[in-house]
């Protein structure tokens, strides 16, 4: 393997109380008040403008706006309302001993993916950084795994492996013809990584890295 790809969000972070914080506050502009934080954990994975459309109707003008809204309480205070999952800088660490490349690829803005990633100071272990816009020109995970294999062209799609906790992250990979571990500790339900029939399903980091070290 020369190269993993891990999404952010439910993989490398557990980012809920930041986010459903984020969405609350967006939802608040609207006079929609939610008091159960929970209800909003399918937010966490999807593009955000397609969530809000989703999950309350909204249009895709409204949609974007809702987004706006998210970001005046993720940029200030969400972003940092989450917490590393266990053993994830050991298994960076360890594919980065291993002469593996380690990219990130993910739906969240690669302004704030760059922050969270300085701020657990595992910055260090990433080669590259592939995250969506804040313009909302590249958010599919298809895209940014494009946008990331642009300075890879050189190695075989064969030596590449995605890792992620959701349908979209294997749905991307698919589409861009890599392997795709799915996790379940993260924030898509069993049901949904099995209906991917992805390459493995993993339930903790270091089922992870010794599969990867398999392979």
């Amino acid at each position: 393997m020369k190269i993993v790809f891990f999404d952010l969000d439910g993989t490398i972070t557990d980012p809920k109380e930041g986010i459903t914080k984020s969405v609350a506050y967006a939802l608040d502009k609207y006079g929609i008040h939610v008091e159960d934080l929970d209800s909003l954990c399918p937010f966490i994975g999807p593009p955000l403008h397609v969530s809000f459309q989703e999950f309350y109707g909204f249009d895709t003008e409204k949609s974007m706006e809702a987004v706006k809204y998210y970001r005046e309480y993720y940029r200030e205070k969400g972003i940092f309302e989450c917490y590393l999952y266990e053993g994830i800088p050991e298994l960076l660490g360890h594919l980065k001993e291993h002469g593996v490349k380690v990219v990130l690829a993910t739906s969240k803005p690669t302004e704030f993916a760059k922050q969270l990633l300085e701020h657990f100071d595992i910055m260090k272990y990433f080669d590259y950084v592939s995250g969506s816009t804040m313009d909302g020109s590249r958010v599919e995970k298809a895209d940014i795994l494009r946008h990331a294999l642009q300075r890879y062209d050189d190695v075989s799609k064969d030596d590449m492996i995605m890792i992620g906790d959701r349908k979209f992250d294997y749905i991307g990979a698919a589409e861009m013809g890599i392997r795709c571990i799915l996790i379940e500790y993260g924030y898509g339900e069993l049901w949904e990584l099995e209906a991917c029939k992805p390459f493995a399903i993993k339930k903790t980091v270091k089922e992870v890295q010794n599969f990867l070290d398999s392979i």
